[in-house]
Formats: structure tokens, C-alpha cells, sequence
């Protein structure tokens, strides 16, 4: 690491390098950004849960994460699922699955997904 990485790092918040790291992760995959998807187009995404919630959809059961990825956020949604063991805030994770793009909000349902391992 040069100095100037090393200053970089010094003068950047850690949101800025966790966005940084996950544009480098998604880039390792051949993921897509999510700022970058678009209606109808498949996508692998690496992000990190900011929340989760339980939003029932035409009376079924669904567990929502808003997933971000440091140029934008994806709602993820598991229809008829109450809870998923390890998908919690903080958590990061690789979603695969078809984007829909619904009045501007991002949606993958029910997406292959991979959960990350825990930064020490």
C-alpha cells in the first residue's frame, strides 16, 4: 500500500470505504451496481442488509432487506418467508435474481443468495 493509498484511506469515511470495497467485491464477481440495473435484467449484486423487514404482500407473509452497495439500494423480497437464519443488519450477502423496477424502487423476489462471511 503506497502513501497514497494510505492517505486516501485516512481522509475517507468508513461509508466511503465500505462502498468502495463493495464496488471492488462486486467487480471481483462480475456483478452488477445496482445503481446500474435496470428493468427486466438479471443481476448478481453484492451489498450489505441495512434493514429487514416483515411486510406482508397480498396476505402472504415476506420478509424484505433493503440491500446497498454503495451506488444505490435493493429491496429483496422472500415471499412466504417470516425470518431467513443470518440475514440481519450489517450483514452482508450476494443476491442473484431478476430486477424489477417498480415507481423507481429497485426489487429482486426470491433470489439465489449467499451470505458473507462476518468482518472481524
Amino acid at each position: 500500500m503506497g502513501l497514497k493509498d494510505v492517505l486516501h484511506r485516512l481522509a475517507s469515511s468508513s461509508a466511503e470505504l465500505d462502498a468502495e470495497e463493495l464496488r471492488e467485491q462486486t467487480q471481483e464477481v462480475g456483478g452488477t451496481p445496482i445503481g446500474d440495473c435496470l428493468d427486466r435484467q438479471r443481476a448478481k449484486i453484492i451489498g450489505t442488509v441495512h434493514t429487514v423487514t416483515l411486510r406482508p404482500r397480498a396476505g402472504v407473509p415476506a420478509l424484505e432487506a433493503e440491500l446497498w452497495d454503495g451506488s444505490a439500494t435493493l429491496n429483496v423480497v422472500w415471499l412466504g418467508r417470516r425470518q431467513i437464519a443470518g440475514i440481519e443488519p450489517g450483514r452482508r450477502m450476494m443476491v442473484d435474481g431478476l430486477v424489477q423496477v417498480h415507481d423507481g424502487e429497485r426489487l429482486m423476489f426470491n433470489p439465489r443468495y449467499e451470505l458473507k462471511p462476518v468482518n472481524a
